[in-house]
This record gives structure tokens, sequence and C-alpha cells, in this order.
């Protein structure tokens, strides 16, 4: 990202602010009820199981109150769902295909935005995922981690979001899918505890079941 466009993205008040907002229900989950700047966060999910729909829905609040964010890695994030989640797509920077070089575009927006969703190609090294959770702390911004249980995120996170298992109720179309998630963490949430959240539900929204 050149430095002149991530400085116009920088948000002014980011010294100010020590945490991002969570929507229903995840700021009910979580210690504080917002995403503290300066943590990663990891999603593992099984493929299919919904862990793209819980990192996206993790910064629809955020998105939606004016805070930039960034997606990369993701071929297809589904736009319609993430306006659906209330994602604001206007303050979206999406890098579909960084292939070889996705730990390199993820620390570059790093130092625009508030908060980066990343699915790495393969399983990331120990070595990167430390240099971007360094780069995570120092810049104040958020970053989300997308995994699966096959190839775990290779360092403890701050908050750890694991969906165990995803089962849609069905009428006439598919109604909701209720995802159980198991919320951990360090500090307050070191103790961990097994949710079911419904995501999405019959608005595309998430909720507590």
């Amino acid at each position: 990202m050149p430095e002149k466009l991530a400085a116009s993205l920088r948000p002014i008040t980011l010294a100010k602010a020590r945490t991002l907002p969570l929507g229903e229900p995840w700021c009910a989950l979580v210690p504080g009820g917002a995403l503290r700047r300066g943590s990663s966060v990891v999603v593992q999910a099984p493929a299919g199981l919904g862990g793209l729909s819980v990192g996206l829905s993790l910064l629809s609040e955020a998105s939606a109150r004016g805070h930039w964010s960034a997606v990369v890695g993701v071929d297809d994030p589904g736009v319609v769902a993430m306006a659906e989640l209330g994602v604001d797509l206007r303050r979206v920077l999406f890098v579909p295909r960084p292939r070889g070089a996705w730990a390199e575009a993820t620390a570059d927006l790093l130092d625009g935005v508030d908060l980066v969703v990343v699915r790495a190609p393969g399983r990331a090294s120990g070595s990167v995922a430390r240099r971007l959770s360094d780069r995570v702390r120092e810049r104040g911004t958020v970053l989300i981690a997308l995994s699966e249980p096959s190839a775990p995120w290779p360092i403890a996170p701050d908050l750890l979001f694991s969906v165990t298992q995803a089962e849609w109720t069905v009428s006439s179309r598919l109604d909701a899918r209720y995802l159980t998630v198991h919320v951990s963490g360090r500090g307050e949430a070191a103790r961990g505890e097994r949710h079911v959240v419904v995501l999405p539900n019959r608005r595309g929204r998430a909720e507590a079941s």
C-alpha cells in the first residue's frame, strides 16, 4: 500500500481509542465487550463451517461505525452477505489473491486500516505470525486470522474463536445456521466458554441462540 494512501486512511482518533466495537452477540461473549487495539484474533473452523462468516461478523460493528478494514486472501468474501452483516463496503479494501505475498500485503494494510481479516494460503510459519503480531501491537490495529484445525495459526492469539459444529435449520429454504463456538484466549478469556450463535439468522445477521 502506498504511504500516502495508508496515511489518508489512518484514523485521526487511533491513539485515543483503545478498543474497537463489537456487535451482538460477540460483545456479550468477549471480556470487555470489544476488540482491544493491538490484539490478534484467530477464528478457527473446518472448511465450510462458517469461519469466514464469524470473522466478517466480528468486524461488522466497527465497519458500520466508520472504521476501515481489509480482507486479504479470500477469493470470494460474499459482498452481499457482508452488507447484510452490517459491513460498510465503502470502507473495505480487498486483496483476494495475494498468493505468496499475503503476509507482506497484510503488514502493509495494518499501517492504514483498523482491522484486517486474513486467510493464509497454507500453514503460516511461526516467524511470519510473530512479525504480524508485533506489527499489530505497534500500530494499534486488530488482526483477525482465519485458520483450519488442519493448519492452525502457529502462535497463541489474544482471542480464539473455535467453531466446532454448524447446523442449518430448513423449511422451504435455508433459514438459519447454528454455530457452536468456543471462545478462549489470554487474560479473562483464558477460562474459555462454549456458546451457540446463529449466523446467519433470517436477516443475514449474527445473534445469540
